[in-house]
């Protein structure tokens, strides 16, 4: 059979991901409890909803999808995360009572970057952060919904953490140089992501995620990793490999799109009940116990 090259990142790490196995580890083992604490806060489970942006109402309900899974996020006590929207419609998501993240996109005009960051905190944001895995375009800086993106530095990242008493969280760190730079800035949590593959052939997050979690050992940066994150199994091999949560992504569109809030609150608690089910299996009585030594591999990635 002919050898066919895939560029795809997202087929790329899905392959890395189902060469993940679990040997069981019954004796002794206790059904796990599942909650997790994320900067000084319990959460139900170690998963969270992702930066989404520009979903619109669905099947003409009341809400639009970012506030129909911000509501579930409520409901189910775990953190949410929203993208790119405008000052006004952040305010919406921060009246459904969920934990939010608001996530900025790397504007070239550093004033909304800023503007956005500060009204974000002034109406009761949980955290800010930015996405800095959408600089980028075919031809040079993106252009995303008419908005200019434009690099970002170092020193730019501490300066907006620096005007924040809020957790700082950084999406789409994919390697071990940018996770260290996020922790010397004073970044409380990254995400690492390949943001549904814009770069092709992009290492797959759990395949770095080792090396970043060693190289932020007794620093106290929260690593999140997102990128096929579709059942509990993908919670546990990510939490094996080093991480302390998980977002869904693409995964949970077909229950929002469907059933709104009740379809996200089913498919966060199916997502739940199959980590809970699989840590119990393998002797690990909570998140923060569980490790890499159950994890076995069906080919070598180097």
């Amino acid at each position: 059979m002919a050898y066919t090259r895939i560029s795809d990142a997202n087929e790329i790490t899905q392959k890395y991901m189902d060469s993940i196995l679990f040997e069981e580890r019954l004796i002794d083992s206790v059904v796990a409890d599942i909650s997790t604490s994320l900067f000084g806060v319990k959460f139900d489970m170690p998963v969270m909803m992702p930066a989404f942006s520009h979903l619109k109402n669905y099947a003409g309900r009341k809400y639009t999808g970012l506030e129909e899974y911000s509501i579930a996020a409520k409901e189910t006590n775990i953190l949410n995360f929203v993208g790119m929207m405008e000052n006004e419609q952040f305010k919406e998501i921060a009246d459904t009572g969920a934990k939010t993240v608001r996530i900025v996109k790397p504007y070239a005009d550093n004033a909304k970057v800023r503007d956005q960051m500060q009204y974000a905190e002034s109406v009761g944001a949980f955290g800010i952060g930015m996405d800095i895995d959408h600089i980028f375009g075919e031809n040079g800086c993106d252009i995303c919904v008419g908005e200019l993106m434009d690099v970002q530095t170092q020193d730019m990242l501490r300066s907006y953490i620096e005007m924040t008493g809020l957790p700082f969280v950084v999406k789409g760190v994919l390697s071990v140089q940018d996770a260290l730079k996020c922790a010397e800035a004073g970044a409380k949590a990254i995400i690492v992501s390949h943001h549904h593959g814009r770069l092709p052939y992009a290492v797959p997050p759990m395949l770095v995620l080792p090396k970043i979690r060693e190289a932020l050992a007794g620093r106290d940066v929260k690593i999140i990793v997102d990128c096929g994150i579709e059942s509990g199994a993908d919670v546990f091999k990510a939490l094996a490999l080093g991480a302390d949560a998980c977002a869904v992504g693409r995964s949970m569109m077909p229950s929002l799109e469907k059933d709104g809030t009740e379809g996200v609150k089913r498919f966060i608690e199916h997502i739940g009940n199959e980590l809970r089910y699989i840590m119990s299996f393998t002797g690990f009585a909570k998140v923060e116990d569980i490790d890499d030594s159950v994890l076995h591999y069906t080919q070598q990635w180097r």
